[in-house]
């Protein structure tokens, strides 16, 4: 099993969808990694050799942030927006949709389950 960037590759998946799993590496970003090291990405995790992983390590290392550093560095942006006290930082803070989404009726997901309303009854 490949590991690489702390993440363990699935064995039965090609190349390019293996190396979405790490964050930070989406599609695109995976077939330009395996271009860039010269290796075939309709190959399996399995067949690669420990040079070819390590190319991929190293090719992701130098030119890509991901996971631990990239998360670190978007958890300050929102802390910055937040310390700063712009709308999307009061956004995060109320735990309300940051980008112009409606609010009255949907956004269930960023709100949490409905509250009851306590003392009211329908008649």
């Amino acid at each position: 099993m490949a590991r690489i960037a702390s993440v363990d590759l699935p064995k039965n998946k090609r190349l390019d969808i293996a190396l979405t799993y790490i964050y930070g590496i989406g599609q695109s970003n995976a077939l330009k990694i395996l271009d860039a090291s010269g290796i075939d990405w309709t190959k399996t995790t399995e067949d690669l050799t420990a040079e070819e992983v390590n190319l991929i390590r190293k090719e992701i290392e130098t030119n890509y942030k991901v996971e631990g550093d990239l998360r670190r560095e978007t958890n300050a942006n929102i802390k910055r927006l937040m310390e700063i006290g712009c709308y999307r930082g009061e956004r995060h803070k109320r735990h309300l949709p940051v980008r112009g989404q409606r609010s009255s009726t949907n956004s269930r997901t960023r709100k949490g389950p409905r509250r009851a309303m306590i003392g009211r009854k329908k008649k």
